[in-house]
């Protein structure tokens, strides 16, 4: 790809995400955002496509309709994560992360102890956790699972690591309320782009 086509393709794309965010709300059609040159490659993808690839923002808007509890969630859990990521969510060598575990090891004083990114550790939003299993798991399968499914092994995950009561429900309304443990540990960037 030349030069002249890749600049030509980031400005389209760019220019297609602004509009998108501009008159889609929350769910972009770069169908209807980009109205610059044929770009001649590829194929162009539905709108269908493009909902799949959608992130849910980490305040919760555009959630999908649905409900799970820990109890479906570990239903769901036995029969498409442990095989990854193991029978107490240890993570399994080679297959999968561990998912819980390494609270306070982010920050250390220890350069030979390194940290543990997991769940309880890491992730400052819930609603991340269940936009990236929506999107990318079970690996073998990913965006396999229902919106149900998603919502009961969230529960599951964060029950499991007691950031939630396994009695919880989640769903649109409540997964967004979740108070994560490292939710204050990452500090905001600067959104204007020629502030470095």
């Amino acid at each position: 790809m030349s030069i002249t086509t890749r600049k030509t393709l980031i400005a389209a794309c760019a220019a297609a995400v602004a509009a998108g965010c501009a008159t889609q709300g929350s769910h972009l059609d770069m169908q209807t955002a980009y109205s610059g040159p044929a770009l001649n490659f590829g194929a162009t993808p539905t709108s269908a496509e493009l909902s799949k690839m959608f992130s849910y923002p980490a305040d919760g808007r555009g959630l999908p309709a649905g409900s799970g509890n820990w109890e479906q969630g570990k239903k769901v859990y036995e029969q498409k994560c442990q095989a990854c990521h193991g029978d107490k969510l240890q993570g399994v060598a080679g297959a999968g992360e561990p998912l819980n575990g390494g609270r306070g090891t982010l920050v250390n004083n220890d350069p030979k102890k390194g940290p543990l990114k997991t769940v309880e550790s890491y992730w400052p939003y819930a609603t991340t956790v269940f936009d990236y299993v929506k999107r990318a798991m079970p690996f073998n399968a990913p965006g396999s699972l229902s919106d149900n499914e998603v919502y009961a092994v969230t529960a599951y995950v964060l029950g499991q690591a007691n950031i939630i009561a396994k009695n919880e429900v989640l769903n649109a309304q409540t997964l967004p309320k979740v108070n994560m443990p490292n939710k204050d540990g990452f500090i905001p960037g600067d959104p204007r782009p020629d502030v470095r």
